[in-house]
């Protein structure tokens, strides 16, 4: 069965779009990264302050991992290399530690809302979604 799952297929023309739209929002998560961590608390609203001030320097080096080894993974998903896969299954890990971190660390936790919460797991969902799209390319032989 594997071995059908590998057989190189033809790489669909829709494939280079997904590509570049994952390394989009990979970009973009490294962006929000560097805007969170250049950020002075002083100058934030009282709860964006607490809650940047709450966070455990575990929660932002699993947001760092996240993100940057994702940007490296999805930039080998438009040159068609596999380590995309690992690489995305790294940032996906590291993802559901940094959501972990928001959900049970109770000084974090009270200190964002839900809206934060959902934007995370909307977050989670996409990374995961974006690991799976590397996967099934590894797959379908269309990463070398």
């Amino acid at each position: 069965m594997d071995e059908i799952l590998t057989r190189r297929r033809p790489v669909p023309g829709w494939f280079r779009l997904a590509a570049i739209a994952s390394l989009l929002f990979m970009a973009l998560g490294c962006g929000t990264y560097m805007l969170h961590v250049t950020s002075d608390p002083a100058s934030l609203p009282l709860d964006r302050r607490a809650a940047i001030e709450a966070q455990p320097m575990w929660v932002t080096a699993a947001y760092a991992v996240a993100v940057w080894v994702g940007l490296l993974g999805a930039l080998m998903l438009p040159l068609r290399r596999r380590l995309a896969e690992p690489l995305l299954l790294v940032s996906v890990i590291a993802v559901v530690v940094w959501l972990a971190g928001l959900l049970l660390v109770p000084e974090l936790r009270r200190a964002i809302g839900a809206d934060d919460i959902g934007v995370a797991a909307v977050v989670a969902l996409i990374t995961g979604t974006i690991w799976s799209f590397a996967r099934r390319s590894r797959q379908r032989g269309w990463l070398r």
